[in-house]
């Protein structure tokens, strides 16, 4: 296997298992990322999930969460958070500005 997808499907597992235990919901990972109709890398009630676990982390903040809004639109749901995996195995999640007032407002209604 591809040492970097090996990388890849790690930090989507971890992030999986993060998410189910923190929600009480199921979190799995989504089966072929990559492809043109990508809609994000785990199945998580109507939000598209990210996982990146790059060496060079600030490429993976700039970059992530817009290919995460792009994948949000493309699966019609309403949520996006992207997890960036740190040196040392810790995560942090990413929004876009527009991702955090969506939230935000959601969490006034």
């Amino acid at each position: 296997m591809n040492p970097s997808k090996a990388k890849g499907d790690k930090a989507e597992r971890e992030v999986a298992a993060i998410l189910s235990d923190l929600l009480g919901v199921p979190a799995r990972r989504k089966l072929g990322a990559g492809r043109m109709d990508d809609m994000g890398d785990l199945d998580l009630i109507d939000t598209c999930i990210q996982v990146a676990n790059r060496k060079d982390v600030a490429a993976a903040v700039r970059a992530k969460p817009l290919e995460c809004e792009e994948q949000r639109l493309r699966a019609k749901v309403d949520f996006a958070a992207t997890f960036i995996r740190l040196r040392g195995g810790e995560y942090r999640v990413v929004l876009t500005p527009e991702q955090f007032a969506m939230l935000w407002r959601e969490a006034q209604a």
